[in-house]
């Protein structure tokens, strides 16, 4: 069999020259550029897509979805159990976030895996439960278990669904349904815009819940004692170094015994306190320099100190005594209990439990 000879040519092929570069006159860094702005443009058009979705969700919130919503969150606050929270797919991994979300902000909840549920895990769902079931077409076989068995046992029934007429919403006792959106795919099929508007929702009941019930810092930091949240939300009092440890010095007092305080705790500033323990100012390293002079070591405190310094409560959050020392732009600040003085809080103890 004879070999078949290409006519010859010397064009290059249209889109690479002979050596696999750009064509002549196109320089790569111009063809990177484009398609930089590509895939920047297909990234606006996405946010946009899943912006408009969110938009739709709280207009339906003005208007028919403000009477469901309102339903939910009384089942929820009314339930003496758990909000079991159950989806597939994406909708199950929005599921757990909501869950956790819900679990974070006083609601306890947990997420059954709908398949899982017809195995067994049906017994962690209990007669005092809600539970909240997210399918974006309502159609979602593998929650007929959950659904039949919510039924069976009278448990309220919550159904995020874009489609109240389906399986799951005409089963339910609550819909939230969910306005129509064009998925951010191009191709109006990987769940992008429809899972962001569930999870949007799923915020919006757990946050509805969180005020309602009144929960405050301080419960948020009884479930949140691990990571920088837990430590914003420490008190002073749990930081403050105390007792001997405190540099104080009583009014009347010489700048050389002040100094010598000041350096032997470390601080970098040095209480003033009056004969009854009040704290009546503060001398720092500051306030050295700006009083330099050759006999300072033998003057007053009282000729030095800064008064009505800024000081901390002892029930003050970490985060608050952070801005404090910000706002002032001052390394460590005193705590008092009244006039008198407790403790003293550093910067340093802020950076150690990863507050600053």
């Amino acid at each position: 069999m004879s070999d078949v000879i290409l006519p010859p040519t010397d064009d290059p092929p249209r889109d690479l020259a002979p050596s696999g570069l750009p064509p002549a006159g196109v320089a790569s860094t111009d063809l990177a550029s484009g398609a930089d702005r590509d895939l920047v443009e297909t990234g606006l058009r996405t946010l946009e897509a899943e912006a408009e979705g969110i938009a739709a969700l709280a207009a339906a919130m003005r208007d028919g979805l403000r009477a469901p919503f309102t339903a939910a969150c009384t089942a929820i606050r009314a339930a003496r159990g758990r909000v079991v929270v159950s989806g597939m797919g994406k909708s199950g991994h929005v599921g757990k976030k909501i869950a956790a979300t819900l679990a974070s902000t006083g609601t306890p909840a947990l997420f059954v895996h709908p398949a899982e549920a017809g195995h067994g895990d049906l017994g962690m769902i209990t007669p005092d439960d809600v539970v909240i079931a997210l399918s974006w077409s309502g159609e979602t076989v593998e929650l007929r278990a959950l659904i039949d068995y919510s039924r069976r046992f009278s448990i309220p029934l919550v159904a995020v669904t874009s489609e109240a007429a389906s399986t799951l919403g005409k089963a339910a006792d609550i819909v939230l349904a969910l306005p129509q959106a064009r998925e951010a795919c191009p191709h109006n099929l990987a769940p992008t815009t429809s899972s962001l508007m569930q999870l949007a929702l799923g915020d919006a009941l757990a946050i509805a819940l969180l005020e309602s019930r009144g929960f405050t810092p301080l419960d948020f930091r009884a479930l949140h004692p691990g990571g920088k949240l837990g430590a914003a939300l420490k008190f002073a009092r749990d930081l403050m170094h105390t007792g001997e440890a405190m540099p104080l010095c009583r009014l009347g007092a010489r700048m050389g015994a002040a100094v010598l305080e000041m350096s032997t705790k470390g601080f970098g500033c040095v209480g003033i306190v009056d004969a009854e323990g009040r704290l009546v100012g503060i001398v720092t390293d500051g306030d050295l320099r700006r009083h330099m002079r050759p006999d300072l070591m033998e003057i007053p405190v009282d000729a030095v100190m800064t008064r009505r310094p800024i000081c901390a409560r002892p029930d003050q959050l970490a985060s608050e005594a952070l801005q404090v020392l910000n706002r002032a732009k001052i390394t460590a600040v005193f705590v008092l209990d009244g006039p008198t003085p407790v403790g003293i809080v550093h910067l340093h103890d802020l950076l150690r439990i990863g507050v600053a």
